[in-house]
């Protein structure tokens, strides 16, 4: 009565004018496709080796709790099923999932959508936007219709769904299903198998699984959104995974994954296709050296979002989520064997986290319960001889005797001479006991899969890659949780650059509306004057006072052209150098500015689409253009953030003052930053900017050179 109630209000809309009304809704997520009280496989048939057939057989199989339909031309039963000949035959069903060809899925979908109540569909059909443009008009097509319901579709071109309510993909593994596990949303049907290939094995598990496909109507960035605004304290998985090949709402992905994180959850990502095939043409220091890559790096940084760059760091990241916060960074590295812990140690050192040596009475004592020949300075060895008992007494002296022990990294494998199952249930206890975490590294995957396997029935996962862990919990540690960036910003003069940005055309603007876009944004600069005569250059020297730079206003590039000179000293330099500067091509007028001491320091911005602005900042002169030593954020950045940026650079000693050298005030520095960066959030239509070079001292940063382009 409610869908067909619901379907003549639907009509009234549209004959109205209303028929867009749904569209509008960006959030489309509905019951129907989370828990589904009937589902109808369209094509579904009894060759379990196509996806119709396979995905019946997982429905089946997952004891489904409804009612399960087919649509087959040729066959009445499938699979013990109910089969209809004709998707206008069907019962009324909450979800369909479509394995027919592209060409037929509109025309299903409408059926579907206007007879049959149906408002959510998995279309696992390949063929459409992927393919050409006319599956790209199916697809739209097929939008549409689903939209004009509120209707919510998952797909094309996935392998469907897989929750606790429902098994709605056509691939396997199919997991045990944990409600504690990873919720897994992935861009690609096919890494989103291997994904789970790699850490079922090891004990990974998983509460949900998104396969979204061509994403034609709900990306990554929605279902998360769905995840974040339905969150469950007691009940929601607090681990997510993203597998993403195209960010296209880098908003939405910030805003629901800072949310999610500040509610306790952590979420790992991959984002594949960041490098760039050539270079990209660009006519400044920032073009060359901002991507869509470097903002995606960025935008992961400030959402919280750990990075991950294959399979393996992926599911090794999300099982160490699995277990206790790590809170410090000093690890136990405790281990029968001695190159796996130099490796763990190398990696451990190396992502900067401590392995402290281990002294005194108490590590005495507990070297007495170890076998000779062993060593508790850490790395612990109690060498292959050593048994479950010596390992108990070395996690209990980590976890209360040596405070300044925050985790433990246990390496336990076998040659295969011997069971290890008292090792493991030892290990399984004192992990469920103990306060610190214990990251087990069971490496033997093969001579004791056995007891491997008894471990993880247990509900624990395996690092059989030390390695892989120690670089894990590395990257791990040092991403930092989400903050407030709107608050902490630097106040500015929003009228005087509004003025300015909507007065300007497209292209450069002139020195003159540069210098009030600085002055507005209250960032500090050289005092400079631009002349286009030999009189004013004159002029203009004698009240700036010598030695002075001269630059000319127009080529890109100015020292390319040897429109650059430093050091002028007299008015007959100025004379002769104005005089041969403009001369040179696309030359309009030459800048004269005091000659100032310090050290050159870059600060730039770059519109990244769909991202908002890149801000990024280094020194200058050849750390930006041969080093790249820059580090990136998007705006706004506040001023701690600001600072951080600037900390992580690998030149960072060098603002600390070096062999005699005097330091940069890098508070002044971080402010200049966090300016820049609320400047292009007030003025989007800044496409680019550099300020380079600034000088730098101990008492003040000041702008020297700086060019902004608008695109409105």
């Amino acid at each position: 009565m409610y869908l067909k109630t619901y379907n003549i209000l639907l009509r009234i809309l549209i004959y109205l004018g209303f028929s867009n009304f749904a569209q509008k809704n960006d959030f489309m997520i509905n019951q129907q496709l989370i828990n589904p009280k009937s589902i109808a496989v369209i094509g579904g048939s009894d060759d379990v080796q196509k996806a119709g057939g396979k995905v019946l057989k997982n429905l089946i199989d997952s004891h489904f709790n409804g009612n399960i339909y087919v649509v087959n031309p040729k066959l009445d039963i499938v699979q013990g099923k109910p089969s209809y000949r004709q998707v206008n035959e069907l019962p009324q069903t909450d979800l369909a999932i479509l394995a027919i060809a592209a060409k037929y899925c509109p025309e299903a979908v409408e059926v579907l959508s206007n007879e049959k109540g149906t408002r959510a569909f998995i279309v696992l059909s390949a063929g459409f936007s992927e393919e050409n443009e006319v599956g790209a008009k199916l697809e739209k097509q097929m939008v549409e219709t689903i939209n004009r319901v509120n209707g919510a579709l998952i797909g094309p071109n996935c392998i469907g769904v897989l929750n606790h309510h429902y098994s709605g993909v056509f691939t396997t593994p199919i997991p045990k299903l944990d409600p504690k596990g990873c919720d897994f949303i992935s861009g690609s049907g096919a890494t989103a198998v291997y994904i789970m290939e790699t850490g079922v094995p090891n004990g990974l598990t998983f509460s949900s699984v998104y396969s979204v496909g061509n994403s034609a109507q709900m990306g990554v960035e929605d279902i998360l959104k769905y995840l974040d605004e339905n969150f469950d304290p007691e009940n929601s998985s607090r681990v997510k995974l993203l597998y993403v090949e195209s960010i296209n709402k880098p908003n939405v992905l910030l805003k629901h994954a800072a949310s999610l994180i500040n509610k306790g959850c952590r979420i790992a990502a991959i984002k594949s296709g960041g490098s760039e095939a050539g270079s990209r043409a660009a006519s400044s220091h920032t073009g060359a050296l901002a991507s869509s890559d470097v903002a995606v790096e960025a935008l992961f940084r400030k959402a919280g979002i750990v990075r991950c760059s294959s399979r393996s760091e992926l599911t090794t990241v999300a099982s160490v989520f699995m277990y206790p916060e790590l809170k410090g960074k000093n690890i136990a590295v405790i281990t029968h064997a001695g190159g796996p812990a130099v490796m763990l140690t190398d990696a451990l050192s190396n992502g900067g986290l401590n392995i402290p040596h281990l002294e005194g009475s108490k590590a005495k004592a507990l070297l007495e319960k170890l076998y000779p020949g062993s060593s508790v300075a850490n790395p612990i060895d109690f060498l292959a001889t050593g048994t479950a008992e010596q390992l108990g007494h070395i996690i209990d002296a980590c976890e209360h005797d040596f405070e300044q022990i925050d985790a433990m990294c246990v390496i336990f494998g076998s040659p295969g001479l011997f069971k290890v199952y008292d090792v493991y249930d030892l290990l399984h206890e004192k992990m469920r006991t103990c306060k610190k975490p214990i990251y087990p590294i069971l490496p033997s995957i093969v001579n004791v899969a056995e007891e491997i396997k008894h471990f993880i029935a247990k509900g624990r996962i395996n690092f059989p890659d030390e390695v892989m862990l120690g670089n894990a919990l590395s990257k791990i540690y040092h991403t930092q949780k989400p903050k407030n960036t709107e608050t902490g910003l630097p106040i500015v003069d929003k009228q005087k650059i509004r003025k300015v940005i909507e007065s300007a055309p497209n292209g450069y603007l002139e020195p003159t509306q540069v210098q009030v876009l600085l002055d507005a944004a209250g960032i500090p600069r050289a005092g400079e004057a631009v002349v286009q005569t030999l009189n004013e250059a004159l002029e203009q020297s004698g009240k700036l006072g010598f030695p002075l730079v001269m630059k000319v206003v127009g080529p890109v590039h100015k020292s390319d052209v040897g429109g650059v000179v430093l050091n002028v000293k007299t008015k007959d330099q100025v004379t002769s150098e104005f005089n041969r500067m403009m001369q040179i091509k696309d030359t309009t007028a030459i800048l004269i500015q005091p000659m100032l001491s310090g050290t050159e320091l870059y600060v730039g911005a770059k519109r990244e689409d769909k991202f908002g602005h890149l801000v990024l900042c280094g020194l200058g002169g050849i750390f930006i253009e041969v080093l790249k030593d820059v580090q990136a954020n998007l705006a706004p950045i506040p001023l701690d953030d600001a600072q951080s940026m600037i900390q992580k650079l690998r030149s960072y000693k060098i603002f600390q003052g070096v062999r005699g050298q005097e330091p940069i005030h890098v508070a002044l520095f971080a402010e200049i930053i966090s300016r820049v960066s609320v400047l292009c959030r007030i003025a989007p239509e800044i496409f680019e900017m550099d300020i380079n070079p600034l000088l730098g001292s101990k008492d003040k940063v000041v702008a020297v050179d700086a060019r902004i382009r608008i695109e409105h």
